[in-house]
């Protein structure tokens, strides 16, 4: 007899568990984005009703984490939603350095782009040079500071609580190095398990230059001569190492490669200016064009994952020793792979670029009509 009771009462958890799990992806998927600034991919995230943005967590890369995380709060306060919170994460790698870039640059040659530490391009090149900051340095934005709060609550503190909270529900958009995700798979060991999926900007294969103009040529020099080399991983390559080894549910992985189709173009910028509510369309009007869409991809296959055209399933991990090839993406076909912990990651090789316009206009458009 207590054996049926125990049964019946498992069938009856079972259930019941079914049920909040049918009842939660009826709704919006749950996002959290993990990144080092704000730009159209946190809009086209933050517009679209097809998902709800649970946070975002900020961390150090094209610029350091503190002025990340003021121009986070801006950009929310542009979008008109403050209830998103907002937790600062880490301002360093976990072991690289400036002085171990500079280091590394005087033996193997100079980076294209090398983000918080950038001072000044190597030869000219059509984007304007970044103004240089310290990590501890005062923020000041261009048209003033936030007047929005960050969470007291660190990135990776943050980052574990939510995925417990809500177990196998969570996608995290990562689009900066990994550093917030290492940490959080460092302090608690289930934490990659229990999220839903992970999709993350990074890593490179053997990118080439599809786009025939100024812009995309210039572009090509990151990738040229060192195919494998892309900045978010070789910012911080232990913690892209690390979050290679972690126990995902579901990883994808958007690198270099597809990107090289794409532009943000003046004349997108214009379309998706249109579609969306003012104070976004005066935001999106003032972002500098010529760039590739690396990181609206990410967000796009969220979206949209039919926009993707060539994928593969590859194990992935990335170069930690200090030499030529630091921080370089390893990659290996299923039978080839060391077995040192890699998972199988769905690689992203090509998208269709006129999709991910469209899912770009249509996220904004679905921003503005929600705001009516």
């Amino acid at each position: 007899m207590l054996r049926i009771m125990r049964t019946l009462l498992a069938l009856w958890v079972a259930m019941v568990l079914s049920l909040g799990t049918a009842h939660a992806a009826d709704g919006p998927r749950k996002v959290i984005i993990d990144d080092e600034g704000f730009q159209l991919m946190h809009l086209m995230l933050l517009e679209s009703s097809e998902v709800e943005v649970v946070g975002i967590t900020t961390v150090s890369g094209n610029t350091w984490a503190n002025r990340a995380t003021a121009m986070v709060l801006r950009g929310l306060e542009i979008a008109g939603r403050p209830d998103v919170p907002v937790a600062q994460g880490a301002t360093y790698p976990l072991l690289n350095s400036e002085a171990l870039t500079k280091r590394w640059e005087a033996i193997y040659g100079k980076l294209t782009w090398k983000g918080a530490w950038m001072k000044q391009w190597v030869e000219p090149t059509a984007q304007t040079t970044p103004a240089y900051y310290g990590p501890d340095d005062p923020v000041n934005l261009p048209g003033g500071n936030p007047t929005l709060k960050p969470s007291p609550e660190i990135a990776a503190n943050f980052l574990i609580r939510m995925v417990r909270q809500y177990p196998g529900e969570i996608t995290i958009v990562a689009c900066g190095p990994l550093t917030n995700l290492a940490l959080a798979q460092r302090l608690d060991p289930q934490f990659a398990s229990l999220v839903g999926e992970l999709v993350y900007m990074g890593g490179s294969l053997n990118p080439h230059q599809v786009l025939d103009d100024q812009q995309a040529q210039e572009f090509a020099r990151e990738f040229a001569n060192s195919p494998r080399r892309e900045f978010n991983a070789r910012f911080d390559p232990e913690s892209a190492s690390i979050v290679s080894r972690s126990p995902w549910r579901k990883l994808t992985i958007i690198p270099v490669d597809p990107s090289t189709a794409t532009q943000r173009t003046r004349t997108l910028l214009e379309r998706v200016a249109k579609a969306a509510k003012p104070d976004v369309a005066a935001f999106v009007s003032d972002l500098e064009p010529g760039f590739p869409l690396w990181d609206e991809i990410a967000a796009g296959y969220v979206l949209d994952p039919a926009m993707v055209t060539n994928a593969e399933d590859l194990y992935v991990d990335y170069n930690t020793q200090f030499g030529a090839n630091y921080g370089d993406m390893l990659s290996w076909r299923e039978h080839y792979q060391p077995d040192l912990g890699e998972q199988k990651a769905y690689v992203v090789r090509a998208i269709d670029p006129v999709r991910l316009e469209a899912v770009m206009v249509e996220a904004m458009q679905q921003g503005a009509q929600s705001d009516e």
